[in-house]
């Protein structure tokens, strides 16, 4: 199961009370106050791993607490510091307030830390009031309760590249032969019910990570089919590919789903449409689709070089898309 949403309630340990003790030693008169202080409580800290990719692991967590402090001890002696609580994240996880909305932390850089709740501090024994008018004091403070929070985790994908089309389009079988990984793939609507990350290698043995973003559909915007749900994740993307189904198997145009598409990521975050795309027309190797490429040439104002006549199924066309890729992304 992919999770790439938790809310859990967090907090840092308590930290331990201080203590009221005496100096109860042989030949030692008037012994006087030896209670020590009590330990800091477990902060609660987030660290980026770069080898998650999901939040799964938080899934079912419902309440995170860090160790508490000790109390102090006899002869002078603190108590010992709780633990802190480490939780890891995978790169492109937001932090946000549950309660009011607000980001706390965005963590987009691998192995980054954020204390997210300081521990409470210790309280103080009573050796510590000790003075010249006060030589026996008779009474300490108890440790402060640790910093609470509840948080939600939202994972935006960090990928270079997003693929964007409608359900059924051929994107599963695209990323399969652009990053060379095993997805599944099957001749009806709504096989990705979750994205999809693949990597490709370049020459220069650098990666470019490409996300296949689950089918989008009209109305997507407003919660319709999964595509509301996964938006988000070519949020990050440098470079969206609009995978296009050209044989019109499924009843649909390639023109009317571009259009389609354009308006949902624009109702969405118009934002997207100023970054670079590329439109790829898939399945040419279908009798149909020449007619639709016809139609959709006529019908749209493109960039001869961002425009892209592919089968995926049967690996025609896709070397230079890639080669497009690898200089954009």
């Amino acid at each position: 199961m992919f999770t790439d949403r938790v809310t859990i309630q967090l907090a840092a340990g308590k930290g331990g009370n201080g203590v009221v003790a005496w100096r109860r030693e042989k030949f030692i008169p008037k012994g006087g106050p030896c209670g020590g202080n009590g330990g800091k409580g477990g902060s609660v800290i987030l660290e980026v791993d770069p080898q998650l990719f999901c939040l799964d692991h938080l899934r079912n967590r419902k309440m995170l607490k860090a160790e508490n402090g000790a109390s102090g001890g006899a002869n002078d002696r603190q108590g010992r510091g709780g633990k802190e609580l480490v939780i890891k994240v995978p790169c492109g996880t937001l932090v946000k307030d549950s309660q009011t909305g607000e980001t706390l932390h965005d963590l987009v850089e691998p192995h980054q830390k954020v204390l997210l709740c300081q521990g409470g501090r210790g309280g103080i024994g009573n050796t510590f009031f000790k003075s010249p008018t006060n030589r026996a004091p008779n009474y300490c403070t108890p440790g402060r309760e640790g910093q609470a929070l509840r948080v939600e985790f939202e994972l935006k994908l960090i990928a270079d590249v997003g693929l964007v089309g409608f359900p059924n389009a051929g994107k599963s079988t695209l990323i399969s032969a652009l990053a060379d990984i095993n997805v599944k793939i099957a001749p009806y609507p709504f096989t990705t019910l979750q994205p999809n990350l693949g990597v490709i290698r370049r020459e220069d043995h650098s990666r470019i990570f490409i996300a296949d973003i689950p089918g989008i559909i009209e109305g997507a915007h407003r919660n319709k089919g999964l595509g509301f749900e996964f938006l988000r994740h070519i949020e990050r993307t440098k470079l969206i590919l609009f995978v296009l189904d050209a044989s019109g198997v499924d009843g649909r145009h390639p023109l009317d789903d571009f259009k389609v598409l354009l308006a949902e990521l624009n109702a969405y975050n118009s934002e997207l449409l100023k970054r670079p795309y590329l439109v790829v027309l898939n399945k040419i190797d279908v009798e149909e689709s020449e007619i639709n490429i016809e139609e959709f040439l006529e019908g749209v104002l493109y960039d001869p070089s961002c425009l892209f006549q592919i089968s995926a199924k049967e690996s025609l066309g896709l070397k230079p898309l890639l080669e497009t890729i690898k200089k954009i992304a």
